[in-house]
């Protein structure tokens, strides 16, 4: 083999979206939706996200979906456990989930109010609602893996102002209801 045909490692790189991509993301940076906090224990410890794509499927089974942009860290924890818990939370949560949006960032403190399930998973008891939840199928997607849930188990907290994720930020809703 001479110098000239020495093969070179290729460096990865970050998908460019098309002009679809972009004009969906544009379109979905000003559709609210709901916020999750998701979490997983791990041998290593307890893992988790904030999500703000979590939708329900069906009632029997009783099933959610959600979906996670890369495959490692967190996300990558997530998708390798047997189960997780799903947390809805409102706005009194909103630093929170900030906190598990970014990388790094302080999670599982006692002042955050975290406890321990039976079954092992991290659990916010303040959550308006933590759904135990067990993978049923993951599905790649670009960049994503699309994740359907068995949810297994339904705790219910106390009802607050709901949180939605709009425009790259946390919003609270009024507590009334939007009709009469």
């Amino acid at each position: 083999m001479t110098a000239s045909a020495t093969p070179t490692a290729s460096v990865p790189t970050a998908p460019v979206p098309s002009a679809a991509g972009e004009g969906l993301k544009a379109a979905f940076r000003h559709h609210p939706s709901g916020v999750a906090i998701i979490t997983a224990a791990t041998p290593d410890g307890p893992v988790g996200l904030t999500a703000s794509s979590v939708a329900s499927v069906a009632v029997d089974p009783a099933a959610i979906v959600f979906s996670v942009t890369r495959a490692t860290g967190s996300a990558g924890a997530i998708l390798s456990a047997a189960s997780f818990v799903v947390h809805l939370i409102d706005d009194e949560h909103a630093e929170l989930a900030q906190s598990f949006a970014v990388s790094g960032a302080e999670r599982f403190t006692e002042a955050q109010g975290w406890s321990v399930l039976p079954t092992g998973e991290p659990f916010l008891p303040a959550a308006r609602a933590a759904l135990r939840c067990r993978p049923i199928q993951a599905v790649p997607v670009g960049s994503s893996t699309v994740v359907v849930a068995e949810v297994l188990d339904v705790r219910h907290g106390a009802p607050g102002r709901p949180l939605v994720y709009l425009d790259r930020r946390f919003h609270s809703l009024p507590n009334e209801p939007l009709h009469p």
